[in-house]
């Protein structure tokens, strides 16, 4: 639920890459819905018709090339290019042996911690969501917050606040989400630490963040970003510029939590706050991932690409082919 809408599910687009030699690789684009940001599903697999055809005899293994060529066939619609581009890296590993981190610059082999989702409710309900997920291993929270006048306001927000960090733990961390229901940003005229999350777009809004000085860290989701090449090239940016993230996606299964455990794993740990365990917001596994779990926290495994192996009784018969 977001400022009234509500979403029972999800509409998620799966991508198999196939390369002359044999090779496949799996990547997924999962929007929040149609209305939360600017991505839909129907977006997605219309993107990728437009795409497909000008990647059918490209170099599978050039990423960044082929990134060039879906900018060329397409003008923005990063959500569309997402699918394609994590399939390409999970191709490169398999090509490679390699697990993506490597590609990526190589894991830091810090635990990660993972961090909530608290949607919006009554406060003692979100105490105890919070109290749930850190029984679960969970060290950050992020509570959702967006009271409309009618709900109860600022009050009413005010109280989810103090509810969720009723109970905080030492080494817990917390984040109030408006979920981009802010309409002013006053990052002068505060001494609480901003987070850019759904502002922060892609390459060029994160360069203005930085520019201007407009926030302390971002929220780095990778289908927003258009996949782990350009989610790479962020994370570059706030590292050269001291900025902390955490990276996530507005939500996605098993293939996108494996993503976000590759490019997580390449962040700082001084500079990562905490990942998204997706696979907390869905009911439907599609594909076998086992990360390294360390008491609660998280660690990518070592198996080559992105280390999915999809379940095709799950995923049934592709609805388009290009080839």
């Amino acid at each position: 639920s977001w400022f009234g809408a509500i979403y029972a599910k999800v509409d998620a687009t799966f991508v198999r890459v196939t390369t002359d030699y044999g090779l496949q690789g799996w990547g997924e684009s999962t929007p929040f819905g149609p209305n939360y940001i600017a991505a839909h599903a129907l977006g997605v697999r219309s993107g990728i018709e437009e795409i497909a055809p000008m990647l059918i005899d490209a170099d599978a293994l050039a990423v960044d090339r082929a990134n060039d060529l879906m900018d060329q066939a397409l003008m923005g619609h990063l959500h569309a290019k997402t699918a394609i581009d994590l399939a390409l890296w999970d191709i490169l590993g398999k090509a490679t042996n390699l697990p993506c981190y490597q590609l990526l610059g190589g894991s830091h082999d810090v635990p990660m911690p993972r961090i909530s989702s608290i949607y919006a409710g009554s406060p003692d309900d979100m105490r105890r969501r919070v109290q749930d997920h850190r029984a679960r291993g969970y060290r950050g929270h992020s509570v959702k917050v967006g009271a409309s006048e009618a709900e109860g306001g600022p009050a009413l927000d005010a109280e989810r606040i103090a509810a969720s960090l009723a109970d905080r733990q030492s080494g817990e961390f917390f984040l109030v989400d408006a979920n981009g229901g802010l309409s002013v940003v006053l990052r002068q005229a505060t001494q609480v630490p901003i987070i850019m999350d759904e502002l922060a777009t892609d390459e060029h809004s994160v360069a203005d963040i930085i520019s201007q000085n407009l926030a302390d860290g971002i929220g780095l989701k990778i289908s927003k970003a258009g996949g782990l090449t350009r989610g790479r090239r962020i994370r570059d940016l706030c590292q050269a510029s001291g900025l902390t993230m955490s990276v996530q996606d507005t939500v996605g299964s098993d293939i996108s939590f494996a993503a976000i455990c590759h490019l997580g794993a390449t962040v700082k740990p001084q500079l990562l706050s905490c990942v998204l365990d997706t696979r907390d917001m869905v009911r439907q596994s599609v594909a076998a991932f086992e990360p390294v779990m360390d008491d609660g926290d998280v660690l990518p495994p070592t198996t080559p690409g992105l280390g999915v192996e999809p379940d095709m009784d799950v995923m049934g018969d592709p609805i388009a082919i290009y080839d």
